[in-house]
């Protein structure tokens, strides 16, 4: 777990990251709409103090439509990356890597923070925004989503691709695409939020077509040096297979791992680096939350693919994070509530382990350790 990880020609100090976590706290009108400020410096800075590998910024929109609130972070404009860029030099400069989460909400857009009710704004709030899907299908009690045209496709690509480029002149060294937890992508992923019958929809290969053209968008712009990842939700816990010897169906009526780790290798095809292994955000479900519950996932991937993959969900001990990747489980852990609540946690974890980090402890607190 603190070992060294390279992937193209990044080298990540050890192998415990922070993973993206929306913070809703920019300024939602004005000339500052999506923009960083000093909560989000002090949060994403704190932790890199902390000794985390790699810390990636909240899902950050690429468009204004994109965002899931109106506090969200944007990279959809000069003055949105430039502020993100004095944030990743504070970060480089405690020996942590930076990377950036781009993002489309899609029909999850346009709600409040969860400590305001996290549910859709009013059509007349003046915040509010019409959001698009795959198709015109809410998610639960959210407002019915506009279903995407061809033209709003070709947009979100762009979007992507933009938001990339932005983000490459801001510093950042890893790009992480968010195909998760029921947002755009994801959408488009799922039959259970996806109802087209045209290219984007329909079959796996349908289905998975916008994914696949963000990603090539993104690495079109990103250097060959630097990864590119991808969040994937490994499933929608509806129809996972009952036997996991059974033959693999990747038209089943909702998104499942064995479509996730058909598309995992079809990603490794298209330049994507890493899947940060997750699941569920997209219908309403059962999830049998336990520690490590999203481990297996990650292993399918590790297992039967030839994509490294991260896990996430419920790793909160140093001994469990060390197996996970000791044991191939992983190929790393990213750590999100853990982190909020203790910013220093991989240097704890490392003196638990008996581990010497690098980098070492900043001066200023060496008389904690």
């Amino acid at each position: 777990m603190f070992e060294p990880l390279t992937l193209r020609e990044l080298t990540f100090p050890n192998r415990v990251w922070m993973a993206p976590m929306c913070q809703y706290s920019a300024d939602e009108t004005g000339e500052n709409v999506g923009v960083a400020g000093d909560w989000h410096r002090t949060h994403l800075v704190s932790r890199a103090i902390g000794g985390a590998g790699l810390i990636i910024t909240e899902a950050t929109a690429v468009s204004p439509e994109g965002r899931i609130s109106p506090s969200d972070l944007g990279i959809w404009n000069d003055t949105q990356a430039d502020a993100l860029a004095e944030i990743v030099t504070e970060i480089s400069s405690f020996g942590t890597v930076p990377g950036i989460q781009l993002a489309h909400a899609g029909r999850k857009g346009s709600t409040a923070a969860p400590w305001l009710g996290g549910t859709s704004l009013p059509a007349e709030d003046p915040r509010s925004w019409e959001t698009v899907g795959p198709s015109a299908v809410p998610f639960g009690r959210y407002a019915t989503p506009r279903e995407a045209t061809a033209d709003d496709i070709a947009k979100i690509v762009d979007d992507f691709r933009n938001a990339a480029q932005r983000a490459l002149k801001a510093g950042f060294q890893v790009a992480e695409i968010h195909g998760a937890h029921g947002y755009l992508l994801h959408q488009f992923l799922s039959p259970a939020s996806n109802t087209r019958t045209d290219a984007y929809g329909g079959d796996f290969a349908g289905r998975t077509r916008l994914l696949i053209e963000v990603v090539d968008a993104v690495r079109e712009v990103w250097p060959a040096e630097l990864p590119v990842f991808v969040r994937l939700s490994a499933t929608d816990w509806l129809d996972e297979p009952e036997k996991s010897d059974a033959a693999a169906d990747l038209e089943a009526p909702s998104w499942t791992s064995d479509q996730t780790v058909a598309l995992a290798q079809i990603l490794t095809e298209h330049g994507v680096d890493l899947v940060d292994t997750s699941t569920g955000g997209n219908v309403r479900a059962e999830i049998p939350v336990e520690p490590g519950y999203q481990v297996p996932f990650a292993r399918r991937i590790q297992n039967e693919t030839t994509m490294p993959a991260a896990a996430v969900g419920m790793i909160t001990e140093p001994k469990q994070a060390e197996d996970i990747v000791s044991l191939g489980e992983a190929t790393a852990v990213l750590l999100a509530r853990e982190l909020l609540r203790d910013p220093y946690w991989p240097r704890r974890a490392a003196r638990e382990l008996g581990v010497e980090m690098t980098p070492a402890v900043a001066p200023q607190y060496e008389r904690a350790y």
